[in-house]
């Protein structure tokens, strides 16, 4: 029998993509900025999952909006640094919390999943625009553009949390 677990990160995975390639992958925001929420599985994922199998499926995530978005495997690169870099980031934004066995990221401060989803979505378009432009000449509209675009995907993003999230009470 499978989890809801499972169930869940599926339809999260499905939706997310779905979401990316018929909505935000059609705006473009002052010509240049296009909001990547997909980003949100890879905040959303559980802390203590195999992490090959998370990795794997961060790769799969990346693939699948570059296969409907025609960016010849950008989005899968960018996705499998953060899945990568995700244990070095939590470490950094939730310290020693982070090594216990019960963490969780809704345990933790709005502060602390602030920062931590803030970083994600920057590493993931440094990364992105990075590869996208490719040309360290044009450092300066790499800069731009990762940073313009992490402002508008963070704030959707926080929108999409607060709204999807389930509440504590």
């Amino acid at each position: 029998m499978i989890s809801n677990h499972y169930i869940i990160n599926i339809i999260r995975f499905v939706l997310l993509v779905l979401v990316q390639v018929l909505v935000f992958n059609k705006l473009n925001f002052l010509g240049f900025i296009n909001p990547m929420v997909y980003i949100l599985f890879l905040y959303w994922y559980p802390v203590k999952q195999h992490r090959a199998s998370f990795i794997g499926l961060s790769f799969l995530l990346g693939l699948s909006v570059d296969f409907f978005s025609d960016t010849m495997a950008i989005n899968a690169a960018a996705t499998i640094t953060i899945a990568y870099l995700r244990p070095t980031i939590m470490h950094f934004v939730f310290g020693i919390n982070y090594e216990f066995q019960n963490f969780k990221i809704q345990n933790t401060t709005q502060v602390q999943q602030f920062a931590f989803l803030a970083l994600l979505i920057l590493v993931h378009h440094l990364v992105f625009f990075a590869l996208e432009i490719f040309s360290f000449a044009n450092f300066l509209l790499i800069l731009k553009k990762a940073f313009s675009t992490s402002l508008a995907t963070l704030v959707l993003c926080i929108l999409f949390s607060s709204l999807f999230s389930v509440k504590k009470e």
